[in-house]
C-alpha cells in the first residue's frame, strides 16, 4: 500500500486516526497494540505471506535483545548474542535479496547451481537495519530493553517508516513508545509535512519519472546527447522528490501519532562537496553506517591513512551492496568511495569558487545516479557515453518533445531543491499574521486537491525505493 494511493489517503489513514484518537485516547497500551496491528495489516495488504517474515524478525530480535541485556547486566561478554543477531538479520537479508544474484554470478563463472525464484519482500533492507539497531542500541545502553514483544514489534513494523524509512535508530524512539505526547500542534505540523511530501511525490517525482524512464529505455544509437542529459537530470530530481517526499510523509505521519523522527534530507543538491552531499542525503542511512560500522572500525581517528581509506572502502562497499543485488549498485558505492578519497587526500575541489564547487558536486552526483538507475554496467556505460556525445546525435525531436512538455516541472523541481522555502518560513514566522496563516492553509488545501486529482485519474505512480 502506497502513501500516495487513494486507498491509503481516503480509507486506511482516516480509519487508523479515528480509532487511535477516539476509543483508544489516553490508553497507551491499547494504542500501541492497535498501531502494531494496523502496521502489520498495512504490510500484509500487498505482501500477505511476507508479513510472516516480518513477525519472525520481530520475535527473533526481541529474543536477541533480552539475551544481550541479560549478558550486559551480568558483566559478561555480549559477543555471542551480537554475532547471532547479526548473522540472523543479515542472513535473512542475504537469502531474500542476494542469494539469487550470487548463484547466478557463480553459474556465469562455470558453476551449476539451481537458481531459485525468490521474491523480494518490500522494505526488507529498511526493517532489517531497524531490527539490528534495536539489539545494538540495547547493547550500547542507548535504550531500555523491551520486555513486551509487542513494543519491539511496533518499533520495527510501525507503518510510517516501515517500507522506505527513514531508518529510525532505536535510541531515537525508545522512550517515545510509552512516553510520547500527542498535541494538536504536532498533529497539525504532521499534516502539513505529509501534504508537502505528497506534493513532492505526486506532482514532481511521478511526472519526472515519465521522462527518465523513456530516456533509460532507449538502446544504443537511439539516444541523443541532449535527451540523455534531460533523462539523467529528470532522474536526479525524480529520486530526490520520490524519496524525500516519502520521508516527509513518514515524518509527518509519525508526528500525527506523537512520534518524532529525525530528518532524512536537507537540500542535498546545494552541496559544495561529496562529503557535504552525504551529510544531507539519506541522513538516516549515513548515520546508521557511521554509528554501527565506520566508528567501530575506528572512523577517521586511526593511526594511518591506509586504515582510514580502508574504513571508507568498507562503508561504501556496504552502502552499495545495501541498495541492491546488482553490479551497478556496487559500482555506484565505489564511485563515491573514490570521490571521497580524492576530496580528503587529493583536496579535489578545495579552493575553487563556491559556484564551481556546487556545479562539480552536482555533476558527479548526476553521473552517479546514471550508474544507480541503469540496468547493467554496460547500459550505464552506453548512457554515459551518449551524455558525452560518443556515438550519439547532439539532439533530436524526442528531446524537444519531452522538454517542451516538462519544462515547467523541471523548473519547479530546480526551484524547490534549494532552501528558499526555509528562508521564507523564517521570515513569515518572524512576522505572524492572520492573512499569512489563512494563505498557507489555502495553499495546503490546493496542494492536496492537486495531488488527489492526479491520483484519482490514475496517473503514473511508481516508487523507486520499494526495490530496496
Amino acid at each position: 500500500m502506497l502513501f500516495s494511493s487513494s486507498l491509503f489517503l481516503f480509507l486506511f489513514l482516516p480509519l487508523v486516526l479515528l480509532v487511535y484518537y477516539l476509543p483508544l485516547r489516553r490508553r497507551r497500551q491499547g494504542q500501541n497494540v492497535f498501531l502494531l496491528a494496523a502496521s502489520l495489516l498495512f504490510y500484509a495488504w500487498g505482501e500477505p505471506w511476507f508479513v510472516l517474515v516480518m513477525i519472525a524478525s520481530i520475535l527473533a530480535n526481541y529474543g536477541f535483545g533480552l539475551w544481550v541485556d541479560r549478558r550486559r547486566r551480568a558483566g559478561a561478554s555480549c559477543r555471542l548474542p551480537l554475532l547471532a543477531a547479526a548473522a540472523a538479520n543479515l542472513g535473512l537479508l542475504f537469502v531474500f535479496k542476494y542469494l539469487t544474484f550470487v548463484l547466478d554470478t557463480l553459474n556465469r563463472l562455470g558453476g551449476h547451481f539451481a537458481v531459485p525464484g525468490i521474491e523480494l519482500p518490500i522494505g526488507i533492507s529498511f526493517f532489517t537495519f531497524q531490527a539490528l539497531s534495536y539489539v545494538l542500541d540495547v547493547h550500547r545502553g542507548r535504550g531500555q530493553v523491551q520486555r513486551d514483544p509487542l513494543k519491539v514489534g511496533l518499533y520495527i513494523a510501525f507503518f510510517p517508516q516501515l517500507i522506505a524509512g527513514p531508518i529510525v535508530k532505536y535510541e531515537t524512539v525508545a522512550e517515545q513508545i510509552d512516553a510520547r505526547t500527542e498535541t494538536w500542534t504536532d498533529f497539525a505540523s504532521g499534516c502539513r509535512r505529509f501534504l508537502v511530501g505528497l506534493g513532492k511525490k505526486v506532482l514532481l517525482a511521478n511526472q519526472l519519472a515519465v521522462v527518465a524512464d523513456r530516456a533509460f529505455s532507449l538502446g544504443g544509437g537511439e539516444l541523443s546527447a541532449a535527451f540523455a542529459w534531460l533523462g539523467s537530470l529528470c532522474y536526479t530530481f525524480q529520486i530526490y522528490y520520490d524519496f524525500s517526499g516519502y520521508s516527509d510523509m513518514a515524518i509527518g505521519l509519525g508526528r500525527m501519532f506523537g512520534f518524532h523522527f529525525l530528518e532524512n534530507f536537507d537540500y542535498p543538491y546545494v552541496s559544495r562537496s561529496i562529503t557535504e552531499f552525504w551529510r544531507r542525503w539519506h541522513i538516516s542511512l549515513s548515520a546508521w553506517f557511521r554509528d554501527y560500522v565506520y566508528f567501530p572500525l575506528g572512523g577517521s581517528r586511526v593511526d594511518s591513512r591506509a586504515k582510514h581509506i580502508r574504513n571508507l572502502f568498507v562503508v561504501w562497499l556496504l552502502t552499495g551492496v545495501w541498495h541492491g543485488a546488482n553490479w551497478t549498485f556496487l559500482a555506484w558505492g565505489l564511485f563515491y568511495f573514490v570521490l571521497l578519497v580524492l576530496e580528503k587526500y587529493a583536496r579535489l575541489g578545495r579552493g575553487w569558487p563556491a559556484p564551481l564547487q556546487g556545479l562539480y558536486t552536482f555533476l558527479m552526483v548526476n553521473f552517479a545516479w546514471v550508474l544507480f538507475r541503469a540496468d547493467s554496467l554496460g547500459a550505464a556505460g552506453r548512457y554515459l557515453g551518449a551524455m558525452l556525445g560518443l556515438g550519439a546525435a547532439g539532439w533530436d525531436s524526442l528531446f524537444l518533445l519531452y522538454l517542451r512538455e516538462n519544462v515547467l516541472v523541471l523548473l519547479a523541481a530546480s526551484a524547490f531543491s534549494v532552501p528558499a522555502g526555509r528562508w521564507l518560513r523564517k521570515k513569515t514566522t518572524a512576522r505572524p499574521s492572520l492573512l499569512l496563516d489563512v494563505g498557507y492553509a489555502v495553499l495546503m488545501l490546493l496542494l492536496f486537491a492537486a495531488a488527489a486529482s492526479f491520483l484519482i485519474k490514475g496517473t503514473y505512480n511508481p516508487f523507486i525505493y520499494f526495490n530496496f
